[in-house]
């Protein structure tokens, strides 16, 4: 969706025209701003139509969600309450937030996504502390090889690339300051696989 197209559809849902600088101050930006996106074309994106809806006091998502493939993810603001003793259990503490489907690598109505925080920079400069990371949870499937999972290991939370070798998985870190790992045959049983990394959302700070 075009700046443009955001512009008529919120004057459409309110009832009354809206201009540049309107928008420029649901969106927290400046009406140079809005003047230069529309210029140059560029596409609202999920953060800033929730922006308008809470501005405007309007729902947005019901006329978008079709044509603009939204999909609604879980979103848990403290990862996992446990991630040990075999189980995974996420926190109550959640919302969930509209995301475009067309980010999220091999999106299918039929997977379960959650969302979490990333924290530390052993995946960085791939996956820096703060962004906030999509996860497609395990249903079974094989690791495919230096994709990014989530997985527990030793009552540790681990966010790692992952291959796997004749009789052993290899665990993989990004920054170079971190030393390959592997998790040997008889071990595997205690790796619980959570799912893989299929989207990250870059943090702004």
């Amino acid at each position: 969706m075009k700046i443009n197209d955001l512009i008529t559809m919120i004057s459409s849902r309110i009832g009354s025209s809206i201009n540049q600088s309107m928008l420029a101050e649901s969106l927290g930006i400046t009406r140079q701003t809005v003047c230069n996106r529309i210029k140059n074309e560029s596409e609202v994106t999920v953060s800033e139509l929730q922006k308008a809806e809470n501005y405007f006091n309007i729902r947005l998502f019901d006329s978008v969600d079709a044509e603009y493939d939204i999909a609604y993810i879980d979103y848990y603001t403290d990862v996992f309450a446990s991630c040990g003793n075999g189980s995974i259990i996420f926190s109550s503490e959640k919302t969930k937030l509209p995301v475009s489907t067309s980010m999220i690598s091999g999106y299918s109505k039929n997977k379960l996504y959650s969302m979490i925080n990333a924290t530390g920079n052993s995946m960085s400069p791939t996956i820096e502390n703060g962004d906030k990371l999509i996860v497609e949870h395990w249903n079974g499937d094989q690791i495919q090889d230096n994709k990014i999972y989530v997985f527990c290991y030793n009552n540790e939370f681990f966010v790692k690339r992952l291959s796997k070798n004749i009789d052993e998985i290899i665990i993989k870190s990004d920054n170079p300051e971190y030393r390959v790992r592997t998790i040997s045959a008889k071990s595997i049983s205690d790796l619980i696989l959570i799912g893989k990394i299929v989207a990250t959302i870059k943090s702004l700070d």
